[in-house]
């Protein structure tokens, strides 16, 4: 995908973004502001979370959700997945929104819009409303209730706008310069062929943050819970997940189906030299579960959808079903930056909506897990003890549910106590305390950090990832620390970290597909690493790529290997290896690779 005309519009959309946001802000919180007559609770919420954030954290959130929501509405206008076009015009050499030259014909849609709000809306364009501006408003009001209207098939990513993100929308969304304008220049029709353009888009906009940070390394300042993601947010380059996905999840279905015609959907894999006979067990594609444990935007489970998609069609099932049969039972993915794990599921559904025109209609939320910082006093615990019985309440238990107050810092890497959290998960939600605020709001935490332990444990068959790259000297003071108590064997880098947290993730003869640092390989700091994988586990096969194997990192930066590890330990396997570092480019690294494997 060309990417710099993304990488253009991502970062003066940012800019843009907070001005208009910081502006529109200074307007609603003015003494006696429209907003204070007309929505005074919207007000009160905002100063709350400007008193709780601070005003720069305001409205970085704000136009955040107002880029994602943008880029969003656009890629389901151009693939035709909205009913009418919200931010795109019916023609793309137009400016004005369909949504609003329909509106002005008298055209809206009562099952989307809310009759009050047609109301307003037929009032401001023909006039019987006093405005400065009536085309504007009548499209804020239009967009609103198309956001809202998505809320059931996508809460996560369509909050209901009723609140003070709705006050600090951009002021002018319709001019030749406005924000909406960009947005269609930029994601083309061309460019919205596939949904990872949104991945590429997230990139761009922390950007700037990502050199913030790196800046200030340089000066020594360590890298904070909340600058983790823009630090260590890196887009995979395409083949490499091919590589990667089809040797771990497409490998174990071919062990299971040795003449399974998906070989030929997979360009990259490796066909193994002889018959294998030891391996994990498959009765049929809903069983499989994949787990990408640093999803950011969703690019390895997109591709694994695909995957998944050409299994169910090999054993006959229903097309119309599949899309839902996946998200249910096949692919798990987890973060800890929740921006990106909004648009992971957003990229889920966009794959379930390609394959499905009604898949909207299903409200199927993706299981994607952002994981959350959770603290419980010892009072809140003992009470809640005491509410449960000791008998479920056991020791693991408290410890499992103590896991989770640094999440931000931690996230996957952390290890429930708790070996079955899933099981007590079902018996506590069965509890009710209705009745009990005080106990029901504990009840809810308890819940939610079970729901991220059973996440967190090892019930998967394929793990793949590109983990988080971060060297000790970039660690926080507490994330060094705990790295050193949890990880001794892989504590210099969080991606060796990840590597033996991954191996744990995957069920006993399961895969491991990732890229990483080559460092491992080699370095003395890693002995330990190397001995478990080599003592205790399978290469199954490796690419290494050395320097330049992401076009968007130049030159010698980041040196890198891809592989498939099986948690089993097979002395005799032979594992292919191929050495790829002389590749200039992905292009020259991807073809490298397939002229190795014909």
């Amino acid at each position: 995908m060309e990417t710099a005309k993304l990488k253009k519009f991502a970062q003066q959309a940012r800019r843009l973004l907070l001005e208009q946001v910081g502006a529109r802000l200074g307007l609603v919180l003015e003494a006696g502001s429209a907003a204070r007559r007309e929505t005074p609770d919207a007000v009160t919420e905002l100063e709350k979370q400007i008193q709780q954030s601070g005003r720069a954290q305001v409205i970085d959130k704000a136009a955040y959700i107002w880029f994602n929501r943008f880029c969003a509405l656009r890629f389901m206008d151009v693939n035709g997945y909205t009913r009418i076009r919200v931010v795109s015009p019916a023609q793309e050499d137009q400016i004005q929104p369909e949504i609003l030259a329909e509106a002005k014909m008298g055209h809206l849609d009562a099952e989307r819009i809310p009759e009050k709000t047609r109301q307003q809306i037929a009032a401001l364009l023909h006039r019987g409303a006093p405005s400065r501006d009536p085309d504007q408003e009548a499209y804020r009001l239009l967009l609103v209730a198309e956001c809202n209207s998505f809320h059931r098939a996508m809460p996560y990513l369509f909050e209901r706008i009723a609140d003070y993100t709705e006050l600090l929308m951009p002021d002018d969304l319709l001019s030749a310069n406005a924000i909406l304008a960009a947005t269609r220049n930029a994601m083309t029709l061309d460019a919205c062929q596939d949904v990872e353009v949104i991945g590429w888009l997230y990139q761009f906009y922390i950007s700037e943050k990502k050199d913030q940070v790196f800046e200030g390394l340089k000066k020594n300042q360590k890298i904070t819970p909340e600058n983790i993601p823009a630090a260590t947010q890196l887009f995979t380059p395409h083949w490499i997940v091919r590589y990667l996905v089809d040797n771990s999840l497409g490998r174990l279905w071919m062990l299971n189906h040795p003449d399974s015609p998906l070989v030929g959907k997979m360009e990259y894999y490796i066909k193994p030299e002889a018959r294998e006979t030891d391996f994990l067990k498959i009765d049929k594609p809903e069983d499989i579960k994949v787990c990408d444990p640093a999803c950011g935007s969703g690019h390895m489970l997109t591709y694994a959808f695909d995957l998944l998609y050409a299994i169910y069609e090999e054993v006959g099932t229903d097309p119309s079903e599949i899309p839902e049969k996946i998200l249910t039972h096949n692919l798990y993915g987890i973060e800890i930056d929740e921006r990106a794990g909004e648009l992971a599921a957003f990229a889920l559904t966009m794959k379930a909506r390609a394959r499905q025109r009604r898949f909207f209609n299903k409200a199927i939320k993706p299981h994607i897990c952002v994981l959350e910082t959770i603290t419980f006093s010892d009072e809140e615990l003992d009470e809640y003890r005491a509410a449960i019985g000791r008998e479920q309440f056991t020791p693991d238990l408290r410890s499992t549910l103590r896991q989770f107050a640094e999440a931000d810092n931690f996230g996957s890497l952390i290890q429930p106590k708790l070996a079955n959290a899933g099981t007590v998960l079902a018996l506590l939600k069965a509890q009710e305390f209705s009745g009990e605020l005080f106990l029901k709001e504990t009840h809810n935490k308890v819940l939610k950090a079970l729901h991220q332990a059973a996440t967190l444990s090892p019930i998967y068959h394929v793990v793949i990832a590109n983990p988080p790259y971060m060297g000790g000297k970039g660690m926080n003071a507490r994330l060094g620390a705990w790295a050193k108590e949890n990880y001794p064997n892989s504590k210099s880098d969080l991606f060796a970290m990840f590597m033996e947290r991954n191996l744990d993730l995957v069920l006993s003869a399961g895969a491991v597909g990732m890229i990483t640092m080559q460092s491992w390989m080699f370095l003395s700091s890693f002995e330990s690493l190397r001995a478990r994988i080599l003592g205790h586990h399978t290469i199954v096969s490796m690419a290494h790529l050395g320097a330049r194997a992401f076009d968007s990192i130049g030159g010698e930066v980041v040196s890198t290997t891809a592989f498939v590890l099986e948690n089993q330990h097979k002395p005799e396997y032979k594992g292919a290896y191929l050495r790829l570092v002389d590749g200039n480019s992905e292009a020259e690294k991807a073809k490298m690779f397939k002229d190795a494997i014909q």
